[in-house]
């Protein structure tokens, strides 16, 4: 894959491991996260997939907050805080812009997305910010919506062209079918200019075609292909063999 760098927002992220005193505490203690180095990010999806406590969450908030996004989500307007939970992380990363800026821009985590929408209905409870906030989002209180549903409203309503949208588990409130129709959201926006950094567990987000992957392990951290994932091989191979699956996961 070539790398157009100048159509980037972001163009590469780099771990400032010279200004780290000591490698033996969390984050730094995370392999991923202390072999991280310098990693390019492509100009319209890179995709970041790993174990739970691989590492994957921790670099894309700490991406998010350097970049000046609010560490529980939202753009960049939002500046509450619910309980104090980010590394400092992002106090060591180096974040190289391109010459384009983004026109909007997004954090959304699905852990805390309770907490954006909560904070969304309390400012405009206080009124004062023109607009309902809540216009952005489809009208429609997120709270008075599945969470998948709430989410979709988000990225249909909130997300625009030439933005640059960090996401951290999309697909955890998301059916099948809601997932592809992120996918087909997200290549649309792509073909507006916009650029996206996500990291997740579903192998069809991990599909969309011509993403850079990196996955995160504790063997560190590396470039890989979406066949070489494990999260292609077992769910391909779990469909198409389930009954041994069953026979050995129900052995005991």
């Amino acid at each position: 894959m070539e790398f157009r760098l100048l159509e980037a927002f972001v163009r590469s992220v780099q771990l400032r491991d010279d200004k780290i005193a000591r490698f033996d505490s969390y984050p730094f203690s995370i392999p991923s996260i202390r072999d991280l180095g310098t990693l390019e990010i492509d100009p319209k999806v890179t995709l970041f997939l790993g174990e739970n406590g691989s590492g994957k969450s921790t670099l894309i908030e700490a991406i998010a907050v350097a970049l000046g996004f609010n560490p529980e989500g939202g753009t960049k307007n939002f500046r509450f805080s619910t309980r104090r939970s980010e590394s400092e992380l992002w106090r060591y990363l180096r974040v190289v812009r391109g010459v384009r800026k983004p026109r909007t821009g997004y954090f959304f985590r699905a852990e805390s997305f309770f907490n954006v929408a909560t904070e969304i209905e309390h400012l405009d409870e206080e009124g004062g910010y023109g607009d309902r906030i809540i216009d952005a989002y489809g009208g429609e209180s997120l709270h008075e919506q599945s969470h998948g549903e709430a989410f979709l409203a988000l990225a249909q309503n909130r997300f625009g062209p030439n933005g640059l949208y960090i996401l951290d588990e999309p697909e955890a409130a998301l059916s099948p079918n809601r997932q592809l129709a992120l996918l087909a959201l997200i290549h649309d926006l792509v073909q507006e200019g916009c650029q996206f950094l996500i990291a997740t567990h579903s192998p069809i987000l991990l599909a969309y075609p011509d993403a850079l992957l990196y996955e995160l392990s504790e063997k560190g951290i590396r470039r890989v292909e979406y066949e070489e994932t494990e999260h292609f091989r077992v769910t391909r191979d779990f469909l198409l063999n389930r009954e041994r699956f069953f026979r050995e996961l129900f052995r005991r």
